[in-house]
């Protein structure tokens, strides 16, 4: 794991003054390192009856993208309004300043079915946590939440459902 962390670049001071971002477009253009990190969360999930991966805008696309194909799954995408073309269900969650808003399509689900949330990063879990409602409110069940990588400072984790998370890579 360690040469994969080694390839996330840190961007000092983005988007403000004081944040070291982790940029994993790094990661993601290395092809040998892209693939042995789908490779490495998908086979968390082989043999377990999981129905749909559910990718998050917009980074959580590559990742969900990857492992539905991966596991030979459909992918459910989750954006932001007014990107989705049919009736949707939105959420509209507290940021550190202010809120934003998803939406999901209200068909994505049969009630019952068994899905995966995936994105790149998890920061402060309120931007999955959200997306956990939304599935969650359309009747599928969240298995787990995948992310490439963790900022553990930051105790995201604590937002999410309790021994659902799992996480690559942890800074």
């Amino acid at each position: 794991m360690e040469e994969l962390k080694k390839i996330i670049r840190d961007i000092p001071d983005f988007p403000k003054k004081g944040i070291i971002f982790k940029d994993i477009t790094t990661l993601l253009s290395d092809g040998r390192s892209f693939h042995r990190m789908v490779d490495l969360i998908a086979h968390r999930y082989v043999g377990q009856r999981i129905d749909k991966i559910v990718g998050v805008e917009a980074r959580g696309f590559v990742l969900g993208a990857a492992l539905a194909y991966k596991l030979g799954l459909g992918v459910v995408l989750v954006r932001k309004p007014g990107k989705l073309p049919s009736a949707v269900r939105q959420v509209t969650y507290d940021l550190e300043y202010g809120t934003d808003t998803l939406e999901i399509h209200e068909d994505a689900f049969t009630p019952g079915e068994k899905v995966v949330i995936a994105d790149d990063l998890l920061a402060t879990g309120g931007t999955v946590s959200a997306v956990v409602k939304l599935v969650e409110g359309l009747g599928a069940e969240v298995i787990e939440c995948a992310f490439m990588a963790e900022l553990e400072f930051l105790e995201g984790r604590k937002k999410l459902p309790e021994g659902k998370v799992y996480s690559l890579l942890s800074f």
